[in-house]
């Protein structure tokens, strides 16, 4: 079909430009469907054959997929053609179905139809050329259209034989000489464009403004006003690439030096400052500066640097709770000679057995965080609600601290800090329990990261805890023991799991709390390697109201919210020789 006879022509669709429907066509999606035809409709109605409005013929290339709209005579392709002549339609639009599409980008797919439409997907869909004939023979460009660039560069034609030819441009009583190229690049251009090629030959000609006043056009009014003869004297497209930076406007080989540089220093708002005095952007940096959008926050609430707490939640999760928070432990100690069984000889006197009873009771304490806002910043900060945000830092940093005191005490002073100490009378720690609670393995200075693997399994011996129980460890000894090779040059364990089997322990618990922890019983002093425990015989006891509660106020005096999360409570193990603990000896 030849496109000579077409009515209209333009983007079916372009390449790389994201659709309203958040779908991008990835280039060549559509090249199969170069010289194909399909029906024209209006707004993609597939209802009634009064929809079809004629056919349109598609040609492939580099940006896209253009098509040649051919309309057809019947009531609704006649009106069609008169709202195209008028340019009161200038979007074009695609159904294709059978589509390969990955994350919303289409490789591929078959165009059923093409549509004149109000408002299309794809924003580079445009009419760019109409050829609607008039009664008198003109040709009639859209009178409202406009060329989609999409960061492409425009192309004009050139004649090289006729291009010192000179003809005259005439519009509405404007007369203006131009070479026969930029005529005929003229006749593509929409209203708005020229426009502005208007305002551009005006200043060109001799008193600029003041010309075009005695002309009949004031800059000011419409291009549709009658006025006298305007005559341009020079060729606004013959300037030479230095006029161009001389005037101040940024030719295309400038914007390639700009994307160059940009590409050298990793960030085109540098590169168009340092070209800024060069092209005429602008010769002061700062006012330039106001161009470029603000910054913007990567997240709604600011983020937290906090130490890693996901052992917070195992230590919490898996301590036995009870309902009050008196916790009383009565043991009674069978384990020496004197409470074994005897054996009598007749006439002998009988010796009774003899056993300790062993009593020991934990009473609760407060554990609080406190903070406070001024309710005029509250009101002020509106990006995200800052007193959830605070609440929920406050519920984080009191619940680390209470698994802490469980685990290993706070590790505040308890003389020089003894107002924010959390007594260990009250939450006592497994690490530092009485021997009763805690078989204490302490291994000599010199042994290996490998020894000590050793020492773990022979303590395991003494556990006489509940369960299969969980080894708590700080991040540098696990890594210690995950880095330990075989004669080979193999790791000996490849997975924490393989560790946990060999340790016989359920699990292998990081502890950032646990880092460079050391005590000095008998005046020797021991590292902290590892804990080994079933938190299920560890209870934590809370009367009603001395659970986690959260409390606000409002003091008037100074307008300010106060918060305060608290809990009051007591913790303790309950079970004799239900932890080990490993310790080394310090050099």
């Amino acid at each position: 079909m030849s496109k000579l006879n077409h009515d209209f022509s333009g983007w079916a669709t372009k390449y790389n430009i994201k659709c309203t429907d958040g779908r991008t066509i990835l280039p060549g999606a559509f090249e199969h469907m170069d010289g194909e035809i399909v029906p024209l409709v209006w707004q993609h109605g597939h209802t009634a054959v009064s929809n079809v409005l004629g056919h349109a013929l598609f040609e492939h290339r580099e940006k896209g997929l253009y098509m040649f709209g051919f309309l057809n005579n019947s009531e609704s392709g006649t009106h069609a053609k008169s709202a195209v002549e008028n340019g009161d339609l200038k979007s074009l639009s695609i159904w294709a179905n059978n589509l390969v599409e990955k994350s919303k980008r289409v490789a591929h797919g078959m165009i059923r139809e093409a549509s004149l439409v109000l408002s299309g997907a794809n924003p580079g869909a445009m009419i760019d050329f109409v050829a609607i004939q008039h009664d008198d023979g003109r040709v009639m460009e859209s009178a409202d259209e406009a060329i989609i660039h999409s960061g492409e560069d425009l192309e004009l034609p050139s004649e090289p034989d006729d291009e010192d030819k000179e003809v005259v441009l005439e519009h509405k009583g404007v007369v203006i000489h131009a070479s026969r190229t930029v005529a005929e690049v003229f006749k593509t251009l929409n209203e708005e464009q020229k426009t502005i090629f208007y305002i551009m030959a005006s200043e060109l000609i001799p008193g600029g403004k003041s010309d075009m006043k005695q002309s009949g056009m004031t800059g000011n009014e419409s291009p549709d006003q009658e006025g006298e003869t305007m005559t341009m004297k020079k060729n606004v497209f013959d300037k030479k690439k230095d006029a161009v930076a001389k005037e101040g406007l940024l030719a295309h080989v400038s914007f390639a030096e700009i994307q160059k540089t940009a590409v050298e220093l990793g960030s085109l708002k540098a590169a168009i400052l340092q070209h800024a005095t060069t092209y005429g952007i602008g010769s002061d940096r700062a006012n330039l500066e106001l161009l470029f959008p603000d910054a913007r926050n990567v997240t709604k609430e600011p983020t937290w640097i906090s130490r890693r707490m996901e052992w917070v939640s195992t230590v919490l999760g898996q301590t036995k709770h009870t309902p009050f928070s008196r916790i009383k432990s009565l043991h009674a100690d069978i384990t020496a000679d004197e409470a074994r069984a005897r054996g009598y000889i007749t006439g002998n006197l009988k010796v009774e057995e003899v056993f300790p009873i062993l009593r020991r009771v934990t009473t609760p304490t407060t554990i609080y965080k406190k903070q406070k806002l001024d309710r005029d910043d509250i009101i002020d900060i509106t990006d995200f609600n800052v007193v959830a945000w605070l609440k929920a830092e406050m519920r984080v940093m009191l619940d680390e601290e209470l698994a802490r005191a469980i685990l290993v005490n706070d590790g505040r002073d308890p003389i020089t800090e003894i107002d924010d100490h959390i007594n260990t009378e009250n939450i006592r720690p497994i690490w530092g329990d009485a021997a009763v609670y805690v078989h204490y393995e302490q291994v000599a200075v010199d042994r290996t990261d490998d020894d000590l693997i050793d020492d773990m399994i022979t303590a395991r011996i003494e556990y006489r805890g509940s369960g299969n129980p969980v080894c708590f460890v700080a991040p540098t000894q696990l890594n210690a023991w995950l880095l330990l090779k075989d004669n080979d040059g193999r790791r000996m364990y490849k997975t924490v799991a393989e560790l946990a089997a060999e340790l016989r322990v359920k699990a292998i618990i990081e502890v950032p709390a646990m880092e460079g922890l050391n005590r000095t019983p008998d005046a020797i002093q021991y590292n902290l390697r590892a804990i080994v425990v079933n938190l299920n015989d560890y209870v934590v006891g809370a009367d009603k109201g001395g659970e986690i509660n959260f409390f606000d106020d409002f003091d008037i005096d100074y307008n300010q919210y106060k918060y305060l999360l608290e809990t009051r409570c007591s913790g303790a193990l309950t079970v004799p020789k239900s932890a080990i603990v490993l310790e080394q000896a310090n050099a």
